[in-house]
């Protein structure tokens, strides 16, 4: 049901009285034809919206877009969380139009991208978990719905020479009702600027003319599952019987592992406010990891992100050295550290942060020692975090566990034979962004440039048992933060997580 063939008077049951009209939107910059914009540049009183680059749409009843209820937050329902001219906090469409121009010109000829969307996961019968989208199809889009389908078809050689196809739920105010909102086929053109859209439904007869002639498909969803196709396999095949396929992976990944600068100030804003939340946790004495867990995640809501970006670790004691430990339902000791590896997101963009400290706020002398060992092979390789040291995360890594090595010798430990890998048994970084390990599969040996974003997180993990000093047996401790490398400096994201030792201890104080 379309909202816009209905008289007004049935409209009222389903629209919130506001007055604002829908914002204007950027003109997709095309370099090889000229074309109507998607949106008017100026709030239109008239009862046509120029809404699509190819056709003007008549509306019989001019709504405004505050009056519509979407499937997400938009401007217009929701200024206090996306600004004139986002999708998405902090990415403009004319970001999202520029992403899916510089995958499809990085594609060869008669090439096409398909995306299908994230499913609806369910915890257990009729209870589900609150949707996330794929970070690819949302990377692309900014469409953050189940049961879409998005095709970016590549029709020329210049940037910007693509055709933009989304399919979606149509509106159903029934089904809304019992569900809560969606945004509409109407909204995918209009609001997400859509070349094309269509019914989801109808997707069987509707993508074999948006694959036709394409010869190439890049896709990493599944096409086969046990030696059997799957229903998108399928789809695939029948709609574009003659394309092979390709996998899409490495052609998105070089493009999201640079972060732009706005992808960077949402990190930076969920790195901010997730650090302060960690300095205010460290102030306060705590009993119950679980407590601990649940002010953390209350400070980031408060704070103004989205919530957690993942499953904290709150690891009372010896339980630091279980790498993800997130039972988090013990009691902490004041004799004990404390290891936290929390982060929130902002506009699905995380931030990885881990501390440890002393739950009586004051470290023992044996405490102090193996802690400033990790912190000091910590602050060194987050120092070489910029494109003129001209180092990999591999490398990184290797800087790291010498460091390490060093610092833990002049401790007393004998770090010959496999030590290392007991006492240091992950990596030293990840690459971060719309996920916590972001693009997987994108190389470690890649050589970090300007916008790449990764954490730096050296641990040391002490088993109790008489290969290692006894001052140190069963102690946890790992120190992480989120970096943007930079030309020639690092931008650390979560510097406002303290983590010197006299600043730990000077806030209780």
């Amino acid at each position: 049901m379309k909202l816009r063939q209905l008289p007004s008077w049935q409209l009222e049951r389903y629209l919130r009285p506001h007055s604002r009209p829908f914002p204007p939107q950027l003109a997709r910059q095309l370099s090889t034809r000229s074309f109507t914009p998607r949106f008017l540049t100026q709030p239109s009183n008239h009862s046509d919206f120029r809404c699509n680059s190819r056709s003007i749409r008549p509306y019989t009843t001019t709504i405004p877009a505050s009056d519509f209820l979407f499937g997400q937050p938009v401007h217009e329902t929701h200024p206090h969380i996306v600004a004139s001219g986002e999708l998405t906090p902090g990415i403009t469409a004319q970001e999202y139009h520029e992403r899916r121009a510089t995958l499809c010109q990085s594609l060869p000829p008669n090439s096409a991208v398909v995306l299908p969307s994230a499913t609806l996961k369910y915890r257990s019968g009729a209870v589900f978990y609150g949707f996330r989208q794929e970070s690819n199809f949302l990377y692309l889009t900014g469409f953050s719905e189940p049961e879409s389908l998005a095709v970016l078809r590549k029709t020329g050689d210049g940037f910007g020479d693509y055709t933009f196809y989304l399919y979606c739920r149509p509106k159903d105010p029934k089904a809304e009702q019992w569900n809560g909102p969606w945004s509409g086929v109407d909204a995918a053109r209009d609001v997400w600027n859509a070349d094309e859209a269509g019914d989801i439904t109808r997707v069987e007869n509707l993508l074999g003319s948006a694959l036709d002639g394409v010869t190439k498909i890049f896709t990493d969803a599944e096409l086969t599952m046990y030696g059997v196709s799957t229903k998108f396999g399928t789809l695939l095949r029948s709609a574009a019987p003659k394309a092979t396929t390709a996998p899409l992976k490495s052609h998105i990944n070089a493009l999201r592992a640079v972060k732009s600068p706005a992808e960077i100030a949402n990190m930076r804003r969920a790195g901010q406010a997730s650090g302060r939340a960690l300095t205010e946790a460290m102030r306060r004495p705590w009993k119950y990891e679980k407590e601990l867990a649940a002010f953390l995640d209350y400070q980031y809501q408060m704070s103004g992100l989205d919530g957690q970006a993942y499953i904290p670790v709150v690891a009372g004691g010896r339980k630091a050295l279980l790498i993800h430990y997130v039972l988090n339902n013990g009691l902490l000791n004041d004799s004990e550290f404390v290891l936290v590896d929390a982060g929130g997101e902002y506009g699905t963009y995380i931030t990885d942060i881990t501390r440890t400290w002393p739950v009586s706020g004051k470290f023992s002398a044996a405490q102090k020692d193996l802690y400033n060992a990790v912190l000091r092979a910590q602050r060194s390789s987050v120092s070489l975090c910029r494109a003129s040291a001209n180092v990999t995360l591999d490398k990184l890594h290797q800087i790291t566990e010498t460091a390490l090595r060093d610092q833990l010798q002049q401790l007393g430990f004998d770090v010959s034979g496999d030590a290392m890998g007991v006492l240091f048994p992950h990596h030293v970084g990840h690459y971060i962004g719309l996920d916590v390990h972001d693009v997987p599969g994108y190389p470690r040996n890649v050589t970090l440039k300007e916008g790449h974003c990764i954490t730096i997180e050296p641990g040391v993990y002490v088993p109790d048992d008489e290969r290692w000093p006894k001052a140190f047996r069963g102690l946890g401790i790992r120190i992480e933060d989120s970096i943007c490398v930079g030309d020639d400096s690092p931008l650390i994201l979560t510097t406002e997580a303290v983590k010197e030792v006299d600043d730990i201890e000077a806030l209780r104080d």
